[in-house]
């Protein structure tokens, strides 16, 4: 073992200590780098980080007074961009994991375990669910939080995600049913004013709101009146339940009034028309897909929509969606993108001697990192290893016994590698794993916290 890598308690040590010296250097060495910028590709060498941003890639950089980290017989990629996750439903994981439908998902969990959330199971599965993006490699996450029944419960969710450290997005939105204060969307102003005063923070803010009034009625379904709201306060929007018909038609309304475009992210995008798929091109508007979600939950066609948002230009960012029935790590998302993408290519194309268009490893990698940031509007800050964007970085074990021997890094990351793989993980600079693990969580405690909110969400009558 050399006492210099990503396993040195040591190493771990110096970087904490000079945690907030904004010019505190950190020079990573030997690894094979995978930056997923277009302009640099995947070279060997050594990548420099100053303060909270990437100072310097290159072969055999030379940096005085920087805490060194031997980095070689590893990968550093880009953290991982999670587009769409209801973080607060973490401690409910799995507990349908064999879902028959979305109407099956809604009534038990939305119109049946969110109505009996308090603040506190608010902050407990937020911060559950970003501890463990963090595990997996996912630097960035955006929380669609659609449980805010108080001014509490999203000062609860907002704080979940600073207290881990992750970059993290909060889109607010109120619940579907049940009781609750109507203080959304009014309550945005508040909460920008006193939690996302900087622009130079881990934490943002966008509003979230549905694509139609089928499920929970016209107050959650985005139009004129919220774009507007969103427009005052200078935030982005995300769209969630973008699918079939009725979405179609609501996308082309969107289109007519001018409230699509590069703020805009539409979530699934599942089971649309061409016309409505031809406004989001032509408006810039952004998609985040959620691969394992559609197929597995069965939403409208099932099947991932990314051959219709390429045909229009659209390079779309990926998403977890909920714990409760899925997996909760990108790996999964890249693969079933992946499976599922080149077995419908393949297959339309069987026995016509027709071309084959398939998507490949670096596409869905590159809709993991740089696709997801620049759908969760952070594209100039993450996403991709480039001088002068902040450090979210991972170091990636390659002669691990399931990645040797390293043959093509791209193709390691998205066929080879899952969380087991990622020695260390860093956020704007600061290391949030290290040697394997997430640091500065008490994991007996949080396994009592996460156990006594579980057992209370399903203890309690809805209401």
């Amino acid at each position: 073992m050399n006492t210099h890598d990503t396993t040195s308690a040591a190493v771990l040590e110096q970087l904490r200590r000079r945690s907030a010296d904004p010019r505190r250097r950190i020079l990573l060495t030997g690894a094979t780098i995978v930056t997923m910028d277009p302009e640099l590709g995947t070279l060997q060498g050594d990548l420099l980080v100053e303060g909270d941003t990437i100072a310097a890639i290159g072969p055999h950089l030379s940096v005085d007074g920087a805490v060194v980290v031997d980095a070689s017989g590893a990968i550093l990629a880009p953290g991982l961009v999670d587009t769409h996750r209801h973080a607060w439903e973490a401690q409910l994981r799995r507990i349908m994991p064999d879902v028959d439908d979305l109407g099956g998902y809604v009534m038990t969990t939305l119109a049946g375990y969110a109505t009996v959330y308090r603040p506190e199971d608010m902050y407990i599965g937020t911060r559950l669910a970003a501890l463990t993006a963090l595990d997996s490699g996912i630097t960035t996450m955006l929380d669609f939080s659609h449980n805010s029944r108080t001014r509490e419960h999203s000062e609860a969710a907002i704080e979940a995600l600073r207290d881990t450290g992750i970059r993290g997005v909060h889109a607010s939105m109120g619940p579907h049913f049940g009781d609750w204060d109507r203080q959304w969307p009014a309550d945005l102003t508040r909460l920008k004013d006193r939690y996302f005063s900087s622009d130079d923070q881990l934490l943002t803010l966008r509003l979230a709101t549905l694509a139609t009034d089928e499920i929970a009625g016209p107050a959650l379904a985005y139009g004129s009146e919220l774009a507007r709201t969103a427009a005052d306060l200078g935030i982005g929007v995300s769209v969630d339940a973008v699918f079939g018909e009725a979405s179609s038609r609501a996308v082309l309304s969107w289109a007519e009034h001018g409230i699509l475009g590069p703020d805009v992210t539409l979530i699934h995008a599942t089971g649309l028309t061409a016309e409505a798929w031809k406004a989001m091109g032509e408006s810039g508007t952004t998609v985040a897909l959620a691969p394992t979600s559609d197929a597995q939950i069965g939403l409208e066609t099932a099947i991932p929509a990314v051959d219709e948002a390429l045909a229009v230009g659209i390079r779309p960012g990926l998403s977890i969606d909920v714990e409760v029935a899925l997996a909760s790590d990108l790996f999964t998302q890249m693969r079933a993108l992946l499976a599922i993408q080149r077995m419908r290519a393949v297959n339309a194309a069987y026995g016509t001697g027709g071309e084959l268009s398939r998507i490949t490893t670096r596409d869905v990698l590159d809709f993991a990192t740089l696709q997801g940031a620049r759908t969760n509007g952070l594209g100039d800050v993450t996403g991709s290893l480039t001088v002068g964007k902040k450090a979210d970085l991972l170091v990636v074990r390659a002669e691990d016994l399931n990645n040797m021997p390293l043959n093509d890094p791209i193709g390691t990351l998205v066929l080879g590698s899952d969380a087991r793989n990622i020695s260390a993980v860093f956020v704007a600079g600061q290391p949030r794993k290290w040697d394997g693990r997430v640091l500065d969580v008490d994991l007996p405690g949080l396994r009592a916290e996460v156990a006594a909110s579980r057992d209370h969400v399903l203890n309690t009558p809805a209401r």
